[in-house]
């Protein structure tokens, strides 16, 4: 998949999934000016050595931005005809708005008018978060049901019925879940033996 020239693609993956190395990729084989737009807050020391590696995975032909509230400003800034834009991700731009108590619902709707009206290469990473369990706090279920870009929440289907509706090309694509392979299965599958050997399914397995 090569990137789309003068248009948004979505990047949407599961944490640590590899989408923020495959969006970078994507921009280092345009021919465009690769510009960073960082929406994470380093808050403790495992998010400063995230951040820290990610900077030593591209470096130093990007330009970085923070932009942890900010986003619709940074993209604007940053617009031109000669560079494509990362913004890595739209998942911590939504936690920083609820943590900053913003009007999520707005937020969003401005963000879908900005990618409708400017120009430009924009490349915007996700983390699809409606493939687990149900949190068992309040603000954790907010977080997933207001992930603007999850597929199976109101937000998504009103991201994805306006980029449609105003014509924002957008590509998803798929990937075998890290449980449906084959040999998690097994080791799934003998984990279970090890505590029931009853269990004829497994042995099947």
């Amino acid at each position: 998949m090569g990137l789309l020239p003068n248009a948004t693609t979505l990047v949407l993956g599961g944490a640590r999934s590899g989408k923020s190395a495959f969006a970078e990729r994507l921009i280092e084989d345009a021919d465009l000016r690769p510009v960073y737009i960082a929406t994470g807050r380093a808050f403790d020391g495992e998010m400063k050595e995230r951040i820290r590696h990610h900077q030593d995975r591209r470096g130093g032909a990007w330009k970085t931005v923070e932009a942890p509230l900010e986003l619709i400003e940074a993209l604007a800034s940053e617009a031109g005809s000669d560079c494509a834009l990362l913004v890595d991700c739209l998942t911590l731009w939504l936690t920083n708005l609820m943590m900053d108590d913003r009007d999520i619902d707005a937020e969003s709707r401005a963000l879908v008018r900005h990618l409708k009206e400017s120009e430009g290469t924009v490349v915007l990473v996700s983390n699809e978060v409606g493939m687990g369990i149900v949190p068992e706090n309040r603000m954790a279920r907010e977080f997933r049901d207001y992930a603007v870009l999850y597929r199976g929440n109101f937000q998504a289907r009103v991201m994805e019925t306006k980029l449609r509706e105003f014509q924002i090309p957008y590509k998803i694509s798929g990937g075998q879940s890290f449980f449906a392979r084959s040999e998690i299965k097994d080791v799934m599958a003998y984990l279970r033996l090890i505590i029931n050997p009853e269990d004829d399914n497994a042995f099947l397995r």
